[in-house]
């Protein structure tokens, strides 16, 4: 079992450190049952590793889980309104392949998600006058006003999902995830080149 299997039972305990003491806040979630099952195995195991990478994952898998309730309410999945909003926050039209680099997915999920937004008549597409093989994608005026009134709402959902941090703890975890973000997509780009 590793930090991004199904839940453990948490104790209430975290992981002690050689000293016996928990590190860090999170004494009771479910990567702490984890780590602590592992130790018990494997007593001189560095688990420091997965204590970070399992939290992201689980973080990850559930926010992805939770109902992104304004989005839902405007009939939106987070991929479709992470689309419409590159194409919003750009400012300018975009070829599927930008797109797809924008919002970290694949060309066949934007060509499906562009179909449907274009049928909802929330995005156009146009072709290129000198190469045909690329088309442009602007937002209409519905998906500029669409993407206009769900962001306040969903901007307040996530500070909601949020708010058990302060203000500093926030802006810390922020600068601390970017940071591994910037390592990751270095390091981890140049290995997929």
């Amino acid at each position: 079992m590793t930090a991004t299997e199904g839940p453990a039972a948490a104790d209430g305990e975290g992981p002690e450190t050689a000293d016996g003491d928990a590190p860090g806040r999170s004494r009771g979630d479910t990567v702490a049952a984890v780590v602590r099952q592992w130790r018990a195995v494997h007593p001189g195991l560095d688990t420091g590793p997965m204590e970070v990478i399992g939290r992201i994952n689980r973080c990850a898998a559930l926010l992805q889980q939770a109902e992104d309730a304004p989005l839902r309410r405007a009939g939106l999945t987070r991929p479709e309104f992470d689309l419409l909003g590159a194409l919003r926050r750009t400012g300018h039209e975009l070829t599927p392949s930008e797109l797809a680099r924008e919002t970290f997915s694949s060309g066949a999920a934007v060509t499906k998600r562009l179909k449907q937004l274009t049928e909802r008549g929330l995005v156009e597409r146009r072709g290129d006058t000198r190469d045909r093989r690329v088309a442009h994608v602007r937002l209409t005026d519905s998906g500029r006003d669409l993407v206009d009134g769900i962001l306040p709402a969903q901007l307040a959902y996530e500070t909601a999902v949020l708010s058990g941090l302060d203000g500093p703890e926030l802006g810390e975890l922020a600068a601390l995830l970017g940071e591994l973000l910037g390592q990751l997509e270095g390091r981890l780009g140049a290995l997929r080149a």
